[in-house]
């Protein structure tokens, strides 16, 4: 049997709270194929099991690595990426134990498979994200977000990433300017633009990205500029900027964050767990920025704040 019919299943156990982070670990490193977060069970309208703490995550083998070689691999870039969070200040049990379990996959069409998983995601009653394979007709004035899940950390479908989406929608004004700094799949970049942004400018320390967000924003009839950058090389102004990023990036960065609003600009910070967010409101406070509101989800906290 050929290699590119080989697929490998890698289960992960992680914290919930951390997926599309960890998602985006493989997809930066690994000919990812797709990856599956909780699947959930149910009997008589009641979920009877879930696999929530349990990524699946699906790898290519169109080289022939061994076994054994690309469980080295796995094992080598989650210590060290493992020991980058943990510099950063998260703790074990945010992280999870990330133990895993590889299996070798034949003769069945993965590609396929994963996408099984998903389906359209309703962020509001307005806004909706909609996998590229599935065809949905969107109610009189939704906006909907062709997306195919898995290609970068921004699927719609996680917390951080829908605070940002409420946010836009609730403060972000038509014909406005508008930063997505951090972009990944370039989902709110997108938002943005159908929600009537005139100019929207996104970028990214992820060079693998890039065509991704380009891509997301082709499928979906629009056009915004993406690039690969951070937010202390930005040269413009905006009205709305969005900072889905984790806690301690946006305390580090704040003063860069707050350099490219306008005067009046609108900011949404997101991408911050409950028990850190002192730290990103110390940083914000810092800078004289102004708080709006503070938008919860579930464990997860964004704030919108005012230059």
């Amino acid at each position: 049997m050929s290699n590119d019919k080989i697929y490998y299943e890698l289960k992960l156990k992680i914290n919930p709270n951390m997926e599309d982070l960890i998602a985006e670990i493989f997809f930066d490193n690994f000919d990812c194929e797709g990856v599956v977060l909780a699947e959930e069970t149910y009997k008589d309208l009641e979920m009877v099991s879930t696999t929530e703490g349990t990524l699946r995550i699906f790898l290519k083998n169109e080289y022939g690595d061994s076994y054994e070689d690309l469980k080295y691999d796995i094992e080598n870039v989650l210590d060290l990426s493992r020991e980058e969070f943990l510099s950063r200040g998260l703790s074990e049990e945010e992280l999870g134990s990330w133990d895993f379990v590889l299996e070798e996959k034949k003769s069945e069409d993965w590609s396929k498979k994963w996408k099984e998983q998903w389906d359209v995601t309703h962020v509001t009653e307005k806004i909706a994200v909609v996998p590229d394979w599935i065809e949905y007709l969107p109610k009189d004035g939704e906006v909907i977000i062709k997306l195919e899940p898995g290609c970068a950390f921004g699927t719609g479908t996680h917390q951080t990433t829908q605070l940002c989406m409420k946010a836009l929608e609730k403060y972000m004004k038509v014909n406005d300017r508008v930063a997505d700094i951090g972009m990944g799949s370039g989902i709110l970049s997108v938002l943005a633009k159908k929600l009537g942004a005139s100019y929207v400018y996104g970028c990214d320390n992820d060079e693998t990205v890039i065509d991704v967000a380009k891509e997301n924003a082709k499928k979906n009839n629009v056009e915004c500029f993406f690039e690969l950058g951070t937010a202390d090389k930005v040269d413009d102004k905006f009205d709305f900027v969005c900072a889905n990023i984790l806690h301690f990036v946006l305390a580090e960065i704040m003063g860069d964050l707050k350099n490219i609003m306008k005067p009046g600009a609108i900011m949404s910070l997101s991408g911050i767990l409950e028990e850190k967010k002192q730290m990103v409101i110390d940083a914000y406070e810092k800078e004289g920025l102004t708080l709006i509101e503070e938008i919860k989800q579930d464990q997860w906290t964004s704030f919108v704040v005012r230059k």
